[in-house]
């Protein structure tokens, strides 16, 4: 099988639509770039983050996915796939990431879009502070309110420290939260809405999720 495969495929893709030459496609998707106006596959997260949350890069991603025979399997058998190369859980950030943007790539999934054809929209923030901290700012239903100006999450399970599951009033969609200690004083949070009934609700809940992480952030650091 020809190396990068998928990954030249996608590179070709998005040259069809903007007009840029090869080497510089290519460097736009490897820093998860979005051309405006164009819609385009777009990765994740960029080379550099998935690297260093993984140990691969996106190319080496598409091109053991490529020769395992990604294209022919399942969601949940890529992200299973995945995360046994990493040794985690297959619903954890890395191995999700990994198997959406392979997917987008390969035209199997729009952006936003799970394998049960409901949608997705995520966001994410890091915050000066302990991860102790920012777990109870998300859990505690009255610190929660002091940032989350439309706060209709009902806790269905938590580990500390770690992950936070919700309900979303009565829609049916649910929530992850993740939470990763970077160092004592600072902590990542990221958030996974799933379940969306289209696009035009993923993209209401990206925006609900990336203002309200700001506010969470400056609630946190400034008080």
């Amino acid at each position: 099988m020809t190396k990068q495969k998928s990954f030249k495929r996608l590179v070709r893709r998005r040259m069809e639509k903007t007009g840029e030459s090869y080497t510089t496609a290519r460097a736009m998707i490897l820093a998860a770039s979005e051309p405006a106006d164009v819609e385009v596959p777009q990765l994740v997260a960029s080379d550099e983050v998935i690297r260093r949350r993984t140990g691969r890069g996106w190319e080496e991603w598409f091109d053991l996915l490529d020769s395992w025979g990604a294209l022919e399997r399942t969601h949940r058998d890529i992200s299973t796939k995945v995360a046994a190369e990493l040794g985690i859980d297959p619903l954890a950030w890395n191995a999700q990431a990994v198997t959406t943007s392979y997917e987008r790539a390969r035209g199997v999934r729009a952006v936003g879009q799970r394998a049960d054809g409901l949608f997705a929209a995520s966001a994410s923030k890091t915050v000066g502070v302990a991860v102790g901290d920012l777990f109870d700012a998300f859990v505690d239903d009255d610190r929660r309110g002091k940032w989350l100006s439309d706060d209709r999450l009902s806790l269905r399970t938590a580990t500390r420290h770690r992950t936070a599951r919700f309900d979303w009033s009565d829609d049916g969609s649910r929530v992850l939260v993740t939470f990763n200690e970077k160092s004592p004083t600072k902590s990542m949070v990221s958030v996974e809405h799933t379940r969306l009934a289209d696009d035009g609700v993923a993209d209401e809940m990206r925006t609900l999720w990336r203002s309200g992480l700001e506010r969470l952030k400056e609630f946190l650091e400034n008080g």
